[in-house]
């Protein structure tokens, strides 16, 4: 959540080494609100996919805003009684992520949010993923500093999801908490593609210079960006909006892509 790489109960690897203070400790208070946190995900579900109650709902935004809370807790905690740990550095995302992804399954299973906004978010976190890895396995960087883009997206989502919920429900509460929750949506979805543009210029920077001050080819990250965006473009592309079988404006042509993809190093 958004959900960016770090943050509370860990700080995730930099760009050239590990944080300092960071350790192995396992048991921490810090690690285990995470845990906690994500023990809380299949309660979640139930109460969403489960009873379908307004009371069911109640419930589950309660335990999104406790999760969200204690999100900022786990760090403040790592941060004064200096537990910052690499486990955390994981869980903490990890209990992010899998509360996003559980949210907006959710949202789309009742029909609260189109499944089209599942796929921009799906499509954004793949590809930084892909990005990571590559980076990974290139240079050993395991992590990237975490941007300021990225916790704003991560805060507007978890405001907009339970917002979201109450939206929908009948009154004028369940309006305004409909209108309120997707400002939120769209703007917290604008940010997280930013984070990841901003992931991206980190992820070539490094790539190029290589994290131990030798060059890295960058051919196989771009080849496998593009894809990605040929993937999704052939898979939502004319034929699954109805449009008939003309070109989707701003797509390029199967022939334009392929030598595209020849050119970064990867040809289909």
């Amino acid at each position: 959540m958004a959900v960016e790489q770090g943050g509370g109960a860990g700080a995730s690897k930099s760009a050239s080494s590990a944080p300092s203070g960071g350790t192995d400790r396992i048991l921490t208070i810090p690690n285990g609100i995470s845990v906690a946190r994500l023990a809380g995900v299949p309660v979640f579900l139930w109460l969403v996919l489960g009873p379908r109650t307004a009371v069911a709902d109640d419930w589950a935004v309660a335990l999104l805003i406790v999760a969200g809370l204690s999100d900022w807790l786990d760090g403040k905690i790592a941060r004064a009684l200096n537990q910052t740990s690499k486990l955390g550095a994981l869980l903490d995302p990890a209990a992010d992520r899998l509360y996003i992804a559980a949210t907006i399954v959710a949202l789309a299973v009742r029909s609260i949010i189109p499944w089209w906004l599942v796929a921009v978010l799906a499509v954004r976190e793949l590809t930084v993923g892909v990005a990571l890895e590559v980076l990974r396995r290139r240079t050993g960087i395991r992590g990237l500093q975490v941007s300021l883009a990225g916790k704003a997206a991560t805060l507007c989502l978890l405001y907009a999801f339970p917002l979201l919920f109450l939206g929908d429900h009948p009154g004028w509460g369940g309006t305004l908490a409909r209108v309120i929750g997707w400002a939120f949506a769209v703007w917290g979805t604008v940010l997280y593609w930013e984070s990841a543009r901003l992931y991206l210029v980190q992820v070539t920077g490094l790539l190029r210079n290589g994290a131990k001050g030798r060059p890295v080819n960058s051919g196989l990250l771009v080849g496998a960006l593009r894809v990605l965006y040929v993937s999704f473009a052939v898979s939502w592309g004319p034929s699954r909006l109805g449009r008939g079988s003309g070109p989707v404006i701003g797509w390029p042509s199967r022939s334009k892509v392929r030598g595209s993809l020849c050119n970064g190093y990867i040809c289909v």
